[in-house]
């Protein structure tokens, strides 16, 4: 089971007296990335809506935005208004004692300090597990939209591999028809250029059981094979992050591939290898969108 690192959830709720619409987003990202916006009167709740987020969401570049919707009864300043009494007496005389027009008192009054101020109102405790409820449903339709992309993830990584292993089980069966090939190739490039009779041939048998093993590929698709299995398994894993180790797994893969072509020596073998590299090269492409 695989998680992709994109997704989007939306949830629009009543708590309480208030609506609250709540947008969460997730792109692909190396670490854990929060852009967070949300109404003055969630501030209090801050840290532990970015703990919720953290701990829910795993790794990725995310973007919450919390609004506060208008219901009227929405309070987002407050008037403190026995200050501006206190400001309008002196204001009103000024402006007699000048022949100035007192309709501009008002607009003058709104402007002066701690007149307006935001509006201290916060959530009950009631409402704040209200609200907790309404960011967890949003997180859970992102993580279902994430579950989503990492099936249809998961099927093309599995074909991947599956395509990597039938390149694989190719170069098996060619290795033994390869060592013939480079045995026949070296004694008639010595037939030719020494003559039958001008080189030893017990000596050439210990040379060639030495190059021969040299250029021997059966490690390198032991591990190979071992690789692909183990992918295959953490696929199936129920683990929710496990992007990191399938791209370590891929890097163990593309090792023994590499490792493959550079003793290879067999044009078929290599058509195999670079088979085997792009598929490699598309898994890679893939799993950077893991979880």
């Amino acid at each position: 089971m695989l998680k992709s690192m994109t997704g989007f959830g939306r949830v629009e709720k009543h708590v309480g007296d208030k609506t609250f619409l709540v947008d969460v987003k997730s792109l692909n990202g190396k670490q854990f990335e929060m852009q967070l916006k949300m109404p003055a009167i969630l501030k209090p709740f801050e840290f532990d809506i970015r703990k919720i987020l953290s701990e829910k969401l795993g790794r990725g570049s995310i973007d919450c935005m919390i609004s506060l919707k208008d219901t009227g009864n929405a309070k987002p300043v407050t008037i403190n208004k026995t200050l501006a009494k206190a400001y309008y007496q002196p204001l009103a005389e000024l402006s007699a004692e000048l022949n100035l027009d007192p309709s501009h008192i008002l607009s003058t009054l709104v402007k002066l300090p701690e007149v307006i101020t935001p509006s201290s109102e916060t959530l009950t405790d009631a409402e704040w597990k209200e609200f907790q409820g309404v960011l967890l449903e949003a997180i859970q339709n992102l993580n279902n939209h994430r579950l989503n992309e990492g099936a249809v993830m998961e099927q093309d990584l599995l074909l991947r591999i599956n395509n990597i292993e039938a390149n694989q089980e190719e170069v098996i069966r060619l290795e033994p028809l390869r060592k013939q090939k480079i045995r026949e190739g070296i004694i008639r490039l010595l037939e030719d250029n020494v003559g039958k009779e001008n080189y030893d041939p017990n000596r050439l048998e210990q040379e060639l059981i030495f190059y021969i093993e040299k250029i021997d590929i059966t490690e390198e698709q032991v591990r190979l094979k071992n690789h692909c299995e183990y992918f295959k398994q953490l696929l199936a894993e129920t683990e929710d992050s496990k992007g990191k180790k399938l791209s370590f797994i891929l890097q163990e893969i593309g090792r023994e591939i590499n490792t493959t072509g550079s003793k290879a020596y067999d044009a078929t073998i290599q058509k195999c290898v670079i088979q085997m590299k792009d598929e490699l090269e598309k898994a890679k492409e893939q799993v950077l969108n893991v979880l």
